[in-house]
């Protein structure tokens, strides 16, 4: 597979969301992984996040299995696993042993709380994570309960994209080392991370802890959904003051002194409601007639069965088909390296990528 992480050799100890988000960006990207998981364990096409590896099913428990274990290790450049903390070291497989068979192996750790601290033990799930971040707390309509945000904030965007960059770090440093280290990626601390700006907003006094109140939260008139004649959805977010100013002559807003100040926050919820007024006038294909691909921050608001077929997405090819699961392409997109599109499951058997690597599997 090309991929500007050709070459490269990951083992993925299988588990659920974040840990395999990240083992799917970095096969994507051309590394050679390897997930291990329990036997009997069925393959599903569906199953999206398992896409571009081989698949080595192992009970880690039975004899034998720690060291056919270490034996793939000591060819690995990286390990990605997902489990609390303290379960790897149990199995015999914790990071002073792997690193005494490996020593520039990366050893990538993911799990909500991280791996110490108060709650380290605790079970959870994305909605626990990102609620003592502050970020939960943030998310919803004002006057109402939190929105959970599906599980964006805390498993991929908190969760495996910062393990990926977690481990691409510690790989560019063990080339001037030669020496491995342990990434421990928590998705609180992640989901805290991804609201550097938000804090930074809280600071200087431009945001409040009411939802719902201020400007990227659905506060503001000129960033929020509304509702179309025909039900469906369109989004603005005409921010700047010469976007907000198309946006007002598209809509027949120019001449209305009501619109002048911006962001005077305290005339936000009625411009709320005239805006919603306007909006309910087209439908979404008729706003989109109007408004896509100008200035005025627009799009329509897509289900999942649209997305794949908006244009634009169709000339970028933003989603491939696979064995007839629609699903995102690879991203982002190389100049010289661009990783091949991905293909079905499983993509090779893992005894033939571990005789590659210099061993002979066992199943």
């Amino acid at each position: 597979m090309a991929g500007p992480l050709q070459g490269l050799r990951v083992i993925e100890m299988a588990g659920i969301g974040p840990a395999p988000f990240c083992a799917m960006l970095l096969a994507d990207m051309g590394a050679e992984v390897i997930r291990v998981e329990r036997p009997g364990t069925p393959a599903s096409k569906h199953d999206i996040l398992s896409r571009g590896r081989s698949t080595l099913q192992l009970d880690l428990r039975a004899a034998g299995a720690t060291q056919t274990m270490l034996d793939a290790i000591a060819s690995a450049d990286v390990l990605i696993e997902g489990f609390r903390p303290g379960v790897m070291e149990r199995l015999g497989l914790g990071p002073d042993t792997c690193h005494a068979r490996n020593p520039r192996l990366v050893y990538g750790r993911m799990t909500g709380w991280g791996q110490h601290g108060p709650l380290a033990q605790a079970a959870g799930h994305d909605i626990n994570y990102i609620a003592i971040s502050g970020a939960l707390h943030a998310i919803g309509r004002n006057g109402e309960a939190p929105v959970p945000p599906l599980n964006y904030v805390g498993d991929f965007g908190g969760g495996a994209m910062l393990l990926a960059v977690g481990v691409l770090g510690a790989l560019h440093e063990s080339k001037r080392s030669g020496k491995g280290q342990v990434v421990d990626a928590a998705m609180t601390d992640g989901a805290a991370l991804l609201s550097a700006m938000m804090y930074g907003f809280k600071s200087a006094g431009r945001w409040n802890n009411n939802r719902g109140e201020n400007f990227l939260d659905g506060g503001a008139h000129f960033y929020d959904t509304y509702a179309c004649a025909d039900g469906k959805h369109v989004a603005i977010g005409s921010i700047e003051p010469q976007f907000y100013a198309l946006l007002r002559d598209r809509c027949g807003l120019a001449d209305d002194p009501a619109f002048d100040a911006q962001m005077d926050s305290a005339r936000w919820p009625l411009l709320k409601l005239r805006l919603a007024d306007v909006f309910r006038t087209r439908t979404r294909d008729e706003w989109c007639a109007l408004l896509e691909g100008s200035d005025a921050c627009f799009a329509p608001v897509l289900d999942w069965d649209e997305a794949p077929a908006h244009p634009h997405n169709v000339a970028r090819g933003t989603f491939v088909n696979v064995d007839g699961v629609v699903q995102p392409a690879p991203a982002p997109r190389f100049s010289r390296t661009a990783p091949d599109q991905p293909d079905g499951l499983p993509r090779e058997d893992a005894a033939a990528v571990l005789r590659r690597w210099g061993m002979a599997a066992t199943s």
